[in-house]
């Protein structure tokens, strides 16, 4: 009987200690089960929700948002897609943020959200160059692909227009080919055109030799001049 009592005494204690620990365990949970979602509820009541959408036209598939980043002020805020391609970033304070969407393979348009402290919301484009400038875009957001993102510069290739636009080159061929055609065109032209072009070849020779003649006049006479000085 004695055996039988302590057995008895020590499956008792087994028991209870199975329990308490037991419900030890499960208070832990249901404490850590029900912070985390008051602190977000809390998070998610306080301030503005900016809403969007974000479209790639020249995708057929949908393979493309899992890898698209809803960025606020540079990654302040984040968010991610829903399966419908929109998105919805809450608790934010009023003020002026700038959206960006990223993505590896697209390149998409910034847009500035601007919210009072009313909440109202109007959204602009993002100017750099002139702030100050405001061109209203709707609400709630709609990105759509500016283009692909490229990563990479191609390679020059090597093309004739390169050789031929040369200035070297240039330089060297011009001459040439006037030298080869002028005279063609001079010969295919008809005779009042060639005596035309001749009389004013000459005029322009005689005016040239008069001009040479009254220069070698003039330096005769300043010889003359100059011996007679001397004399």
């Amino acid at each position: 009987m004695a055996a039988t009592n302590v057995m008895e005494s020590v499956l008792r204690l087994c028991l209870s200690s199975f329990l308490l620990i037991f419900c030890l365990s499960d208070a832990s949970e249901v404490v850590m089960e029900d912070v985390v979602p008051v602190s977000a509820n809390v998070m998610s009541n306080v301030g503005y929700r900016i809403d969007g959408r974000v479209e790639i036209l020249t995708s057929l598939d949908k393979d493309w948002m899992p890898y698209v980043r809803v960025l606020i002020d540079g990654g302040d805020y984040l968010s991610y897609l829903r399966p419908d391609g929109t998105f919805s970033i809450g608790g934010i304070p009023s003020g002026s943020y700038v959206v960006e969407i990223t993505h590896p393979g697209y390149l998409f348009e910034p847009a500035r959200v601007d919210i009072n402290s009313k909440g109202k919301i109007r959204a602009r484009r993002v100017n750099n160059l002139q702030p100050a400038s405001v061109k209203t875009i709707a609400y709630p957001l709609e990105f759509r692909e500016r283009g692909r993102a490229t990563y990479f510069q191609m390679r020059e290739q090597w093309r004739i227009t390169d050789f031929l636009f040369n200035p070297m080159v240039l330089t060297m061929i011009l001459p040439l080919l006037i030298i080869m055609v002028l005279p063609k065109m001079m010969n295919a032209a008809d005779p009042d055109t060639q005596r035309e072009v001749q009389s004013q070849m000459n005029a322009l020779n005689a005016k040239q030799n008069d001009t040479v003649l009254i220069k070698k006049k003039k330096k005769n006479l300043l010889n003359y001049e100059l011996r007679s000085a001397l004399l």
